[in-house]
């Protein structure tokens, strides 16, 4: 037991930062897709992009996605 706990890992510890930070961009992007209107079939399309690709589908859609949205 005592050698679990001493071989804590920085390494393993940063990848999982970086894992759990997709993973919230990813949802975030969903959400927010979600919740707005696009043109024609934008909407479908960035879902697919989003969910098929998803940290560069998610980094395309903060970037260049919600300057695309509808004006509520």
């Amino acid at each position: 037991m005592d050698k679990v706990i001493n071989d804590f890992s920085i390494g393993l510890m940063f990848w999982q930062i970086i894992i759990f930070l997709s993973l919230g961009l990813w949802i975030y992007c969903l959400i927010d897709i979600l919740k707005n209107k696009f043109l024609h079939n934008d909407k479908l399309i960035w879902i697919l992009v989003v969910l098929l690709v998803p940290f560069i589908g998610s980094l395309l859609y903060l970037f260049i996605g919600k300057r695309r949205k509808c004006e509520q």
